[in-house]
């Protein structure tokens, strides 16, 4: 593991561990990890669900709840989802797409 990875997956394990959750545990893995991305909080909650070591059930629904929280903030910011305007379909996605069978041509 590299050491940028270990330094957040530490962070993140002992924030929770001493019962941070949401904002304030995003702002303590921050405060100790400078150059954490998304991406990379994502990444190392990631593998503190995988780690066989990690057993308490409270600190990985903590870790599981933000890493889905950066996970939807990153899907939401690609697409421009904006929540306070509702989403249409476009024309193109209303109309219907019926696909007509071939025509047998007899010679």
């Amino acid at each position: 593991m590299g050491e940028k990875r270990k330094k957040i997956y530490q962070a993140l394990i002992d924030g929770a561990t001493e019962g941070l959750t949401g904002k304030s545990l995003d702002g303590y893995v921050a405060d100790r990890c400078a150059e954490v991305s998304s991406k990379k909080l994502v990444r190392a909650a990631l593998l503190a669900l995988t780690d066989p070591h990690v057993t308490d059930r409270n600190i990985l629904s903590t870790v599981y709840a933000l890493a889905i929280k950066h996970r939807m903030n990153e899907i939401s910011a690609e697409d421009g989802y904006d929540k306070r305007q509702p989403q249409t379909a476009s024309k193109a996605t209303r109309k219907s797409t019926k696909v007509q069978a071939p025509v047998a041509v007899s010679p």
